[in-house]
Order: structure tokens, then sequence, then C-alpha cells
């Protein structure tokens, strides 16, 4: 899969803790600017990450900013795998940033009511944007919601923009809490049937917890290899011997299960 499928974050004020995220078995490390550094803590933060972006890295190194003046120390670092623009509400949020930061993948988080409703104009502002998420803390916050579920039509409208705009589906946001790891299953779980790939961590030990939730079953892989059979030996339109219709969208779909069912085992 060329989409990451697990992106674990780390507060870039601890380089301990951001080592340790890059040994960790995610596909891309978040480091962190914005809230998980203390104000006070902000210039050690960007410097101690600017630092470890000197040299590249095992995995890919996205960092989250908190404002437009860190970009002017991170872009040209041959670390830098891409940037997190927080709290995102128009198209011309990204096209500013996009000519600070020239050549930078973006990643636009979509955190408030306006944002959700300018999805796909943020999706679609600049070239340099190659995904978008959303962010459901400040959002849950501004709507005054309490349920998870009552964000379900945001979630759906993100997605949604991003398959028009030709990006990756998006990943979940952080599940907080780190202890319920059945929860987390569960959430990750609604998220796959949402349209949803993968999730960020908070801790390692949801890692393998979103790998599971988001790889295909048995099932599924049975499924989809019987589907792609039948398509390689006819052309066009078939029936599969159970009565199922299959065209080319469901074609497609069984080859990206099966190349997800193909990735590396989680360690």
């Amino acid at each position: 899969m060329n989409a990451p499928l697990t992106y674990l974050y780390a507060p870039g004020d601890r380089p301990d803790v951001v080592l340790k995220a890059l040994a960790a078995p995610a596909d891309a490390v978040i480091v962190d600017l914005e809230d998980a550094v203390a104000p006070a803590r902000r210039a050690y933060a960007l410097a101690a990450t600017a630092e470890l972006l000197a040299s590249r890295h095992r995995v890919p190194v996205h960092v989250r900013i908190n404002s437009p003046g860190d970009i002017a120390a991170l872009t040209g670092l041959p670390g830098l795998g891409a940037l997190r623009v927080p709290k995102v509400a128009h198209a011309t949020d990204i096209r500013r940033i996009a000519r600070l930061a020239p050549g930078v993948p973006l990643h636009p988080l979509l955190e408030s009511a306006l944002a959700i409703e300018h999805a796909y104009t943020i999706a679609t502002a600049h070239p340099a944007v190659r995904g978008i998420s959303i962010g459901e803390a400040d959002l849950r916050a501004e709507l005054g919601v309490r349920d998870g579920s009552a964000l379900d039509w945001p979630r759906s409208r993100v997605v949604v923009a991003a398959r028009a705009a030709g990006l990756p589906a998006p990943p979940q946001s952080v599940f907080p809490d780190i202890r319920d790891l059945d929860a987390l299953f569960a959430s990750c779980a609604h998220g796959r049937a949402q349209g949803f790939f993968g999730r960020a961590a908070i801790h390692p030990r949801q890692l393998p917890v979103i790998e599971r939730a988001f790889r295909p079953t048995p099932r599924e892989i049975e499924a989809a290899e019987e589907i792609v059979k039948a398509a390689a030996a006819e052309e066009g339109a078939l029936a599969l011997p159970d009565g199922r219709f299959v065209d080319a969208a469901i074609v497609a779909a069984a080859e990206h299960t099966l190349t997800l069912a193909r990735r590396a085992p989680f360690p």
C-alpha cells in the first residue's frame, strides 16, 4: 500500500519520545509542535525537530506545525516527509502555506464546522495537498457534541471530499483512551465501514489494534480472490456462481483488498 495505515504522534519537545516513535512499527511518525507542546516549550520543540530532520529516517516523518513561522525552519530539511497543517478553514489557508513551503507535501487538518463545509475546496486548493483528515477533538468541542455518532456526517463528508478530489481515503482521528483497546478496535471497524483508511495513534500499544481492524478478514480475502480469479477468466461484467454480479468497480475493490492482505505482518 502506498498510503500509510498507521501514524504515531510524538511531542516535538520530547526528542527521546520521538526516537522511540521512530523505532516503533508505525508506517509514519507525526512530530507534534502544536497541541502536545506547552507554549513555553514550542521554540525548543521546533529546534529539536529541525535537528531531527537534518537526516532521513526509516519511516516518513510528518510535522504538525503550530504556526506558519515554523515552516521556514523545516522546509528543505532532508528528513521532512510532509507538513500537517492544523485548523485549516479555507482554501486560501493552504495556498498561503504552499507558497511558504514549496515542494513540501501538505495534509490539512479540518477541525471546525467551517472547515467541514469547505472540505472539497480545501482538498483541491493546491497540488501540494496529498491528503485531508478530520480533527475530531476541536470539532466536537465547537459543535458541543458528546456522542461520537454525532460526527458521522462530518466524517463522511471528509471521506467523500477526499475521494472526489482524487486523494487517498483519509485516516481516522486519534482515539484518546490508550487503555480501552476494545473500544479502539470497534471505533476503527466503524471508521473502516465509513471509508476511512488507517488511523493516527498516540501510543504504540494502539498500533497493532489499528492494523488488525483495517486488515481484511480471511473471509474477505477469500471472496476477493474469487472475484479476481473470475475476472481474469472473462472480459467485461460477469456473474459468480452464487449469482453475485461483478463489474470493474467490484474487481478493483477486490484487488485493493488483496493488496492490503499482502502487507507485511505486524511485528
